[in-house]
């Protein structure tokens, strides 16, 4: 019988089950990393992340998980930085690259979907690893607001509220039991700082918030 590290060796590699066990362990990443929140409303979409400050020396503003896209999308990242800038830097070149070729702001589900398949190629060739982060996807259209979570393996979903990171469990039960339709900014942005509270069980710290709506992007920080 081959044991189940012969198929770590290659990225490109399926188990007899089916499984590529180095995306399986991107999603651990994403798993161990901080507590992630999005909620959308009507008008727009808030995110919310823990900001985690492991020790007092650390300067709090230096550490930054939301990030703007354009001036109508922003992101919220969960699991290893580093690789969450890399797709930071490419959803830009990409929002970017619609303007100048089509003079208008790119679709929220356009720059999610082109972000997936970037994220997919990592999981096909030799040479290369998964990105180990998800990103929440937030921004508004002409369509309306918009919510996206992707995954390691390129996969994505639309949401009216999700979570991602180590306390993904409680925050999406609190959001599940207390989603509501067509809330308003503030509504939404308590439920994601609260979302963040249950998962925290008790401790504190600060919470980095990005705000995506008919106004733009904009980012702030709190004590919770």
């Amino acid at each position: 019988m081959i044991p189940r590290t012969a198929y770590d060796w290659a990225i490109t590699v399926f188990s007899p089950d089916g499984r590529l066990f180095q995306v399986e362990y991107a999603r651990e990443a994403v798993k161990r990393g901080t507590t992630t929140v999005g909620v959308k409303f009507k008008d727009g979409v808030v995110l919310v992340v823990d900001k985690r400050i492991t020790s007092r020396l650390i300067e709090p503003d230096s550490i930054e998980k939301i990030f703007k896209i354009d001036d109508h999308i922003g992101c919220a990242t969960s699991g290893l930085v580093a690789d969450a800038r890399a797709l930071v830097e490419r959803a830009r070149i990409e929002a970017q690259i619609n303007r100048l070729t089509y003079e208008a702001p790119i679709q929220v589900k356009t720059l999610a979907r082109k972000i997936c398949d970037f994220k997919q190629t990592y999981t096909q060739y030799g040479g290369v690893r998964p990105f180990g982060t998800a990103l929440l996807i937030g921004g508004i259209d002409a369509s309306g607001p918009h919510l996206f979570a992707t995954d390691p393996s390129g996969a994505m979903m639309e949401y009216k509220a999700t979570a991602e990171g180590e306390g993904r469990s409680e925050a999406i039960s609190y959001l599940e039991e207390n989603y509501r339709e067509n809330m308003g900014l503030r509504k939404a942005t308590e439920m994601g700082v609260e979302a963040i509270k249950a998962a925290r069980k008790g401790r504190e710290g600060k919470v980095e918030i990005g705000i995506v709506s008919k106004k733009g992007f904009r980012r702030e920080c709190k004590n919770i």
